[in-house]
């Protein structure tokens, strides 16, 4: 084990020498994904900085769920560099973007409702102790860890064994970026982290995606909502159609301006004006044309 540890350190300090102060955790250049003669992404750019939260906007099938998809390893990109720290890179798996420090939290979250909190915190990396067949789960330091991390982020829970579904929706999403957080997490994908949330929820995980930014992780902000996001983010993407309709940092872009351009802007501005011009039929109680 501290073997292994060693050599995780020794080559992040060999990426971090190789990289400059200013090299983005992760970038994508000119990014293109396409499903048989379906466009799902085509020309999309997007850097995430460590201690920043990039967000991506967009409506329902803008390209958001390939994005993540691209990014987690999960699939390919077809043209276009895909970069990590300044490195050409094609991810194979899931895996390999975990074991280069991308961490994926989805919105169903993924996890076992009706195990502890701990349980589900160190799921698929559970610590052992003894050796052979006296080999056995090291309980009492995933509970103590678990609780020390949520602590760490500010989470207070009343007891990390109750099981994970009787936790509110805000508390799960804080939990899943506390897991991150603790496994070395560098870059933190979230996706619609708050779509399923009421405003005081929404609040509790936006308040710890900040404090994942905090921490000095690069955090990809995966939303529908321009005003959740202009809360937090310090870039924000805007995705259409698989295309890129904007792209801005926080002090060139208002969030009304934000807002016009993720609802479609001059489209409703044109809508607007020919429902004004329309007549309204008769039969719905409008007037009829005067005869001659």
């Amino acid at each position: 084990m501290t073997e292994h540890i060693k050599n995780t350190e020794e080559t992040d300090t060999a990426r971090d020498a190789a990289t400059g102060p200013g090299t983005p955790l992760v970038e994508l250049d000119d990014v293109s994904k396409y499903y048989g003669n379906v466009r799902a992404l085509e020309g999309v750019s997007l850097e995430v900085h460590a201690g920043e939260i990039t967000c991506v906007l967009g409506d329902n099938g803008a390209g958001k769920s390939t994005l993540i998809k691209i990014i987690s390893g999960l699939h390919q990109h077809d043209s276009g560099e895909f970069l990590i720290e300044g490195a050409k890179t094609s991810l194979a798996s899931p895996r390999e973007a975990l074991d280069l420090g991308i961490a994926t939290v989805y919105q169903d979250l993924a996890v076992v409702p009706l195990m502890p909190v701990w349980r589900n915190f160190f799921l698929g990396s559970e610590p052992t102790r003894g050796s052979g067949p006296f080999k056995r789960l090291d309980v009492a330091l995933m509970r103590e860890t678990t609780r020390a991390e949520m602590l760490r982020m500010g989470i207070d829970l009343r007891d990390v064994d109750q099981p994970i579904g009787t936790l509110s929706g805000g508390e799960r999403q804080c939990v899943a970026i506390a897991r991150a957080v603790h496994f070395g997490a560098k870059v933190l994908v979230l996706d619609e982290p708050t779509a399923a949330l009421g405003v005081k929820q929404s609040g509790v995980v936006l308040k710890y995606v900040a404090a994942a930014r905090d921490a000095g992780l690069g955090v990809v902000l995966i939303t529908h909502n321009p005003h959740h996001a202009y809360l937090v983010g310090n870039r924000f993407i805007l995705l259409k159609r698989g295309v890129m309709a904007g792209s801005h940092t926080k002090d060139s872009v208002t969030l009304d301006e934000l807002t016009r351009q993720m609802a479609g802007g001059s489209e409703l501005d044109e809508l607007s004006h020919e429902l004004e011009q329309a007549p309204v039929p008769t039969h719905l109680g409008g007037n009829a044309p005067d005869s001659a």
